[in-house]
């Protein structure tokens, strides 16, 4: 990736300013739909694929255990490279590594549409992630630095955690009717398209930002924690399947676990640490980051074994399972709406642990699902825990950055993003094979419901004392 350090610094993106305090202005609401609609079109890749994995794996010959390698191989890149990419993007200028990202992104998405064998496939999913992990770091702090904190932060927040359960809703709904109209290949198309759509509008709206300090990149902790991440969720990921006892797990592991002290080592010594310590050490980062892994990944992976068990257990179709979950992104759409209300009444740590406890108890209603009849149930209770689900994404990532200086929104960003990417990584390999390795699907089901559930309520009482003991 070339990058021209000759440019100079400028410290946020310019806007103009708001016709009132709690007001966005007609440039800010563009240049929010353009960061939130990259957001989108990540949030849509996860959703429109979920739905068309049974169809794909047929198609290519993964296995059902194999096809969570569909969703591993996005989340694995995209989680070890988003606190590397979220510095460059500070140090070098967020708007070119974004539009960088965005091609990468579609060229990737145009690959996984072509792709003659799960090879091919799963190298354009992994592209796809390594796209992501600059979309989305550089996107966040985009818009954390447009917006000052305060209300505007806020609704925009709510705007964007809004447009991504939209995403979710719209990939769910489209990734049913196309995948039984056209096949799943379309799924892949259309990502290509919306990739091209967003590139095509977002250099005239953007302009550089970068922080007005350039200290040189720590490249010791950049090799550390990327190699780090990546090295641990690759070996969790193949543990899920095949079990610890396999050498290259072991290797994986002990190689991610050395890197990761390393890293920590390295970056109490660096004059310019990748990831500040004293920053990891606060309560609201270490508490919400806390909130947001168990948010992301239990809701994924409910998503996951729902898909399986509606369509393999229920024998609903790719169409009929989207409907499930469309009726479940209108929900968290609405909820997006008022969500920013709510914080606004109770704070956004108490949102938190409100939402993680509610989040929880909908997915342990899932337990009452039967091995020939659920449709409704499913539909109900999914829908009301991804409502929770949402206000737990929006406060969780108030909560990491609220104080933090625009010059390590990157840095924030990155470890919000770092968490969410992690959360999808690891819950599906660790819960969701659960489900596809057992002799019955339907008891492999209700075990990752009942340990969901279960995480998520123990989550919701430790996050909310972590945070009431927080300055």
């Amino acid at each position: 990736m070339a990058i021209d350090s000759s440019t100079p610094a400028a410290v946020t993106t310019p806007v103009p300013a708001p016709p009132g305090p709690d007001r966005l202005s007609g440039r800010a609401r563009l240049v929010l739909l353009v960061l939130c609609a990259a957001q989108f079109m990540v949030s849509l890749d996860f959703s429109v694929l979920n739905v068309a994995l049974p169809v794909l794996g047929d198609d290519l010959g993964l296995s059902r255990s194999g096809l969570q390698w569909a969703i591993t191989a996005f989340a694995l890149p995209s989680g070890g490279f988003l606190l590397l990419f979220g510095r460059i993007a500070d140090l070098y200028g967020r708007r070119r590594l974004f539009l960088t990202g965005l091609a990468v992104f579609g060229a990737a998405s145009l690959l996984a549409t072509l792709a003659w064998n799960p090879a091919a496939f799963l190298t354009g999913r992994a592209l796809q992630g390594l796209g992501a992990a600059v979309i989305v770091p550089t996107g966040m702090s985009l818009l954390t630095t447009t917006f000052p904190e305060g209300p505007l932060r806020d609704r925009a927040l709510g705007i964007s955690g809004t447009l991504l359960s939209l995403g979710f809703t719209v990939g769910m709904v489209a990734g049913g009717t196309l995948t039984d109209t056209l096949g799943w290949r379309s799924t892949m198309g259309l990502l290509t398209l919306a990739s091209v759509v967003v590139l095509a509008a977002a250099p005239a709206l953007l302009t550089e930002s970068r922080t007005p300090d350039r200290p040189r990149l720590d490249i010791p902790g950049a090799v550390t924690v990327t190699g780090g991440l990546l090295a641990l969720i690759y070996a969790l990921s193949t543990a899920a399947e095949h079990g610890f006892g396999r050498l290259d797990v072991q290797a994986a592991l002990a190689a991610g676990v050395f890197l990761l002290v390393a890293f920590g080592v390295v970056e109490s010594r660096a004059s310019a640490p990748l990831v500040s310590l004293p920053m990891l050490r606060r309560r609201t980062v270490a508490f919400g980051n806390l909130g947001g892994l168990l948010t992301f990944s239990m809701m994924s992976t409910i998503v996951f074994v729902l898909t399986l068990y509606l369509q393999e257990v229920l024998d609903l179709s790719a169409f009929g399972t989207g409907l499930v979950f469309g009726v479940q992104g209108i929900v968290s759409v609405v909820a997006g709406v008022y969500a920013p209300k709510v914080i606004g009444r109770i704070g956004a740590r108490r949102t938190l642990s409100v939402s993680l406890l509610g989040q929880g108890l909908f997915i342990a209603a899932l337990l009452g699902l039967g091995a020939d009849s659920g449709i409704w149930l499913a539909t109900v209770a999914v829908s009301l825990a991804s409502m929770c689900h949402l206000g737990a994404i929006i406060a969780y990532g108030l909560t990491v950055t609220s104080g933090v200086p625009d010059e390590e929104q990157g840095l924030a960003t990155g470890l919000v993003t770092t968490t969410q990417q992690v959360g999808l990584t690891v819950g599906i390999p660790l819960l969701g094979v659960v489900a596809t390795t057992q002799a019955s699907l339907f008891d492999g089901v209700r075990t990752v419901i009942a340990v969901a559930a279960g995480l998520l309520i123990v989550a919701a009482g430790v996050v909310a004392a972590g945070l009431r003991r927080a300055s």
